[in-house]
């Protein structure tokens, strides 16, 4: 463990790279109406339909509240200033502000925390049915109006401002109201008002005997944001993987790094928005606590003269620089100036076939950019115009790219990707372009690399049948099977993560939860040696054969040479090779796997002269028995 070093970000930033970091308000495209905190509310059809299992399969309330658990401690972790809520509806009791009938809301939003966690573990497995019964009971004559106009209440309730408000309803039922017409005209018009006030509301429907229509009722009640598409729903369903898949798919935070213009010309530009695709994982920054009172510590900064002990005020500091030993005093807003490159956008410069970008060109992860509609009108209709041509005739775009005032301009390819789905319907890739950071000349070196000996034919045959054996899938995206293969997100959704970190959330969790001990963590980065020993067979042996010298065992421990009595090492024996092996190690062309001894001493054997380099000498062996 102690291998992957140091997870921990530094105790404090530079105050260059803090620069970097902000967004400056005044010449940003954005406004402050994308900033606030995340809100999310568990809409939870608590029916008697929703406690009733399927055979041996988990029932569809027990995956519900384990889904809504998996995304709190989440949250926990990701985003601790996100809202949470979880609303029941369908129940014989109430309690709700506006006291409609049937609907309780268990936890109102707030911050999600191990109390909370704790209060949902409550309700797993017969015992937690159980005791709903007890608490809340069941009750059909609900009304999904009233539910909807409770969530809406809860939203106006916070006093922080909220930059995207979602709820996700879980149920089995697709048609509630099918005996009452008045209650559901009252649920169409409750979800078209959260409509009008940007409240998203996603269904996550679960299996149900005979099947899930959504044509019947949710249709018409669902709505959902503006970068995803109402005409494609997933399946609904039957295992909590499935479950837990579309709701990342929904409750992921799509935050914007920057949002900017991009400029076609002098008088055409249209707004987009820029995407992190990866970012590095960090364990949390540790807080410092006063021991007596265990409060967080608060650290300040105060600058004093080193002359009269006075304190400095902000406007009593310069900065200098040192050039041919004269001191080049500037004022703040000199040195912010400096900093200053360009505007901030993406810059059209050409266009170029995608077979022109290559692998070697990658040096960091890239970004991905996605129409911004609310900023300039008529910007998605352009954007999936050039996304479309540039994908027919399998062209790139080349763009300056500066993404704030104090950063410098890079030049970048605009990748085009089109949109990809599974086989439930749920969107695996946005539709969009990648963006592609090109390497600048000096980014480019040439490596010295030692010569080797090259292997026969032979040997590569059978590496390629062990590296063929070893293969494992991954789903990939691929942009230009002659040009450049991106290499998209993993099958599963938990490949290769850091050990290190999983174990380390895994404590804190049982920490917080008053576990008796934490979960362990599996390492996916450890090599899987017994499957791949029974996969390969004996191909490792036949490989070893082919190019280790005879008698050569690579597990076996280096043997110390014996000592002579006056102190010297005694010599090794000569290993002598007839001329007929010889050439039958030529034919094969494995004069390689000899040592540079054996080598010699065959050169000499045959009176051949030559240096004393290995590949000299197989060149000189080589040479001799195909003219003889």
């Amino acid at each position: 463990m102690a291998g992957w070093g140091s997870f921990y970000r530094g105790e404090g930033l530079e105050e260059e790279e803090e620069q970097q970091i902000e967004e400056e308000g005044a010449e940003a495209v954005a406004d402050q109406r994308f900033s606030g905190r995340d809100s999310l509310i568990f809409l939870v059809d608590a029916s008697k339909a929703m406690f009733e299992s399927d055979g041996d399969a988990e029932t569809p309330f027990d995956m519900t509240m384990q889904c809504i658990r998996n995304v709190y401690t989440s949250k926990i972790i990701s985003s601790d200033r996100d809202l949470l809520s979880v609303v029941f509806y369908g129940t014989e009791n109430n309690k709700n502000s506006a006291d409609f009938k049937h609907i309780y809301v268990l936890q109102e939003l707030d911050n999600p925390g191990a109390k909370r966690v704790l209060e949902l573990d409550q309700y797993k497995g017969d015992e937690g049915r159980a005791l709903f019964r007890e608490n809340f009971g069941h009750n059909a004559d609900y009304s999904l109006g009233e539910a909807l106009w409770a969530c809406s209440n809860l939203f106006s309730d916070v006093r922080v401002k909220l930059s995207h408000k979602r709820i996700m309803l879980f149920t089995n039922e697709d048609d509630p109201h099918a005996n009452d017409s008045a209650k559901a005209k009252l649920a169409r018009t409750r979800a078209g008002d959260l409509r009008d006030t940007g409240i998203i509301l996603d269904l996550m429907h679960l299996k149900k005997p005979g099947g899930f229509d959504i044509s019947l009722f949710y249709r018409d009640i669902i709505n959902v944001a503006d970068d995803e598409d109402l005409g494609i729903q997933p399946k609904e369903s039957e295992k909590l993987e499935h479950l837990m898949k579309k709701v990342r798919a929904k409750e992921t935070k799509k935050r914007t790094l920057v949002r900017l213009n991009l400029h076609l010309s002098n008088n055409v530009a249209l707004s987009v928005g820029v995407y992190n695709l990866i970012q590095k994982a960090y364990k949390p920054y540790p807080v410092k606590l006063y021991r007596e009172t265990n409060e967080p510590v608060k650290t300040k900064t105060r600058m004093f003269s080193g002359k009269t002990g006075s304190l400095l005020l902000p406007s009593d500091t310069k900065r200098a620089q040192t050039y041919g030993n004269r001191q080049i005093v500037l004022e703040k807003e000199e040195t912010e100036e400096l900093k200053r490159f360009d505007s901030p956008g993406l810059f059209l410069i050409g266009f170029k076939p995608l077979s022109m970008l290559k692998q070697h060109h990658h040096i960091r992860p890239s970004q991905f950019i996605y129409p911004e509609e609310s900023l300039v009108r008529g910007s998605t209709a352009l954007f999936n115009a050039l996304l479309m041509k540039c994908s027919e005739r399998e062209m790139m775009m080349l763009c300056r790219y500066t993404p704030r005032r104090n950063v410098p301009p890079r030049f970048v390819a605009l990748v085009p990707q089109e949109e990809e789905l599974d086989e439930q319907k749920v969107q695996i890739a946005p539709p969009g372009f990648h963006l592609i950071f090109l390497p600048y000349a000096d980014d480019k070196r040439n490596v010295d690399f030692t010569e080797n000996v090259p292997a026969s034919q032979e040997q590569v045959d059978k590496m390629k049948e062990i590296i063929q054996k070893l293969r494992f899938k991954y789903r990939y995206l691929e942009i230009n099977q002659h040009a450049l293969t991106f290499w998209g997100i993993l099958d599963r959704a938990d490949s290769f993560e850091n050990p290190v970190l999983q174990q380390h959330f895994r404590n804190l969790e049982a920490l917080a939860l008053g576990m008796l001990e934490p979960e362990q963590a599996e390492d996916l980065t450890m090599p899987k040696s017994e499957q791949m020993s029974h996969r390969l067979g004996n191909l490792v042996d036949e490989f070893k054969q082919l190019v280790y010298p005879p008698g050569y065992n690579p597990d076996a421990k280096a043997v110390k040479r014996k000592q002579t009595s006056d102190g010297q090492t005694e010599k090794r024996p000569k290993v002598e090779v007839s001329k007929d092996e010889l050439w039958n190690h030529v034919q094969k062309g494995t004069l390689g796997k000899f040592t540079v001894p054996a080598l010699k001493d065959a050169c000499k054997f045959l009176g051949l002269r030559c240096g004393s380099k290995k590949q000299e000498l197989v060149d000189a062996l080589t040479e001799y028995f195909n003219e003889h």
